[in-house]
């Protein structure tokens, strides 16, 4: 099979955090400056959103129910209630915490996923005037157990990709300026991680761009949204060896996972920030489908309160 991009909903500002939920056959993801939460159902074509009173970083579902979700919120863990409905609007039914709370200038919470037991780990970025232009360091990177919070790691610029491989033991996590991925040692019992390397580095590669958000497939391979490089990248992050490089119809590559009733399908999400007086133009902002691949991912994990 040959690889095929098609695009499957119209622009947002910027779309992130792409979540495929097994048990509705949909997709989530989140539109951070918009301040908005969508819903896409491959099956009808459906797309729906919602608008919550903050920068949206992540939507992961609660485990066991079809209308509750964690989601980051400015720099709060929310459990947002929302029946998927056009304009709906959505109910803060529980807030779990607050990370952050002593940083200026402020920061945001961005990128979030479960690992495999349900803990949700996200990590925020540093304060962003002018748009593309961040406060180093600022950010932090944290696990909430229910609604136990603890910082994980601290000094960080803009917390992005996560996935896990139980196989390997492994952790990998993106703090996008390091230009670089990162693999942990994974106690999947405790959620502890630890013995910090950085796997695949960018600029040795020769690869155009900076990392965003990642998945894992079935093969124990990584697979990276690159901002500003147009493209995801499917990497052997045992070997620290890129194997493809898919191009995307969009500058701003913000992140990817897999879903569809085989989870063969690559869902990507992108951008359309001007940046530096650029203009981006359409399909940037898009979500799109990726197929002809040749790789199968997991189920995603949902959050456990």
């Amino acid at each position: 099979m040959s690889v095929k991009v098609e695009k499957i909903v119209d622009p947002v500002t910027l779309g992130e955090g792409p979540h495929w939920d097994e048990r509705q056959q949909a997709l989530y993801f989140v539109s951070i400056h918009d301040r908005t939460i969508h819903k896409y159902v491959p099956t009808t074509k459906e797309h729906t959103k919602t608008t919550l009173d903050g920068t949206v970083g992540f939507i992961v579902p609660v485990e066991g129910t079809t209308d509750q979700f964690v989601v980051g919120v400015g720099r709060k863990f929310q459990v947002v209630q929302w029946d998927g409905r056009e304009n709906s609007r959505a109910k803060v039914v529980r807030e779990l915490g607050e990370v952050d709370q002593h940083t200026n200038p402020p920061t945001r919470l961005n990128d979030g996923k479960a690992d495999p037991r349900g803990r949700l780990y996200a990590g925020t970025m540093g304060h962003e005037k002018p748009l593309g232009v961040f406060v180093p360091e600022q950010g932090s990177f944290f696990r909430l157990d229910g609604s136990k919070i603890t910082t994980v790691s601290d000094k960080i610029g803009i917390s992005n990709g996560l996935t896990w491989d139980l196989k390997e033991k492994a952790m990998y996590y993106i703090d996008s300026p390091e230009l670089n991925i990162r693999r942990y040692d994974y106690n999947v019992e405790t959620g502890e991680i630890s013995n910090l390397r950085r796997i695949f580095d960018f600029k040795k590669n020769g690869i155009e761009g900076t990392p965003d958000g990642m998945t894992i497939d079935t093969n124990g391979n990584l697979w990276v949204a690159v901002f500003n490089g147009s493209s995801i990248l499917q990497i052997d992050p045992r070997a620290g060896k890129l194997l493809q490089q898919i191009p995307i119809p969009a500058k701003q590559v913000t992140s990817v996972t897999f879903g569809g009733p085989n989870y063969d399908i690559l869902f990507v999400t992108s951008a359309k920030l001007k940046i530096d007086n650029v203009e981006q133009k359409p399909p940037c902002g898009a979500t799109f489908i990726v197929t002809g691949h040749g790789a199968k991912g997991y189920p995603n994990n949902n959050f456990r309160l």
